[in-house]
């Protein structure tokens, strides 16, 4: 996980808020509004929060962003694997892992966006914090990606002509296309049908 981008605090000074709950709702805020949409009175709205004691805690709204990003990441990754443990080999983590996915690219949850989408399409060509973290997160999933391809090879589920790390392009490219299609409205049946579209390559 990345570190939070919370100033320093004083030594025993007394936290105003849980920082997690109140991150979680600022993720909601810059998912449904994006970066530039979401002002500094939102996320107080929305976090239970003041103005005063936001910038207490956070140097200004990219350090609210980032720290955001750092807490979605962290929550996601753990769902993420919590949902591929149960399959027995390469292929079907694989296909979990992608229902997983289709899974948050529907309905209100697929409307509201994905916060490593937002931040690429409008930060990380213009500031250098944001694009690291997206492309760290980019990395850690094509990591992701060919170690279950290579497990599928090894254990007999996935064709051995398969090259693992185009593969695992690819795949990233299917599920942040689903977030991206999500964000216009589409019903689950359609976001599974491109997961399990995508499992053919595989073969």
């Amino acid at each position: 996980m990345d570190t939070a981008s919370a100033t320093p605090r004083a030594p025993g000074r007394p936290r105003e808020f849980d920082m997690d709950t109140a991150l979680d709702k600022a993720i909601i805020v810059f998912t449904e509004r994006g970066y530039h949409g979401t002002s500094i009175g939102d996320l107080s709205a929305a976090m239970g929060v003041t103005a005063g004691s936001l910038y207490k805690a956070f140097a200004d709204k990219k350090a609210i962003f980032l720290a955001a990003f750092d807490r979605y990441k962290q929550v996601r990754n753990s769902l993420r694997d919590e949902a591929i443990a149960p399959g027995r080999n390469g292929r079907e983590r694989i296909r979990l892992l992608l229902h997983f996915y289709a899974d948050g690219a529907h309905g209100e949850n697929g409307r509201r966006g994905c916060l490593v989408v937002g931040a690429a399409v409008e930060l990380a060509l213009f500031d250098a914090e944001a694009d690291a973290r997206v492309a760290r997160s980019q990395a850690g999933f094509e990591i992701l990606f060919e170690r279950l391809v290579r497990e599928g090879q090894a254990d007999g589920s996935i064709g051995a002509h398969i090259d693992p790390p185009v593969t695992a392009h690819l795949l990233y490219a299917v599920i942040q296309g689903m977030r991206v299609i999500g964000k216009s409205g589409q019903d689950f049946a359609r976001a599974l049908s491109i997961a399990d579209a995508a499992l053919k390559i595989l073969d």
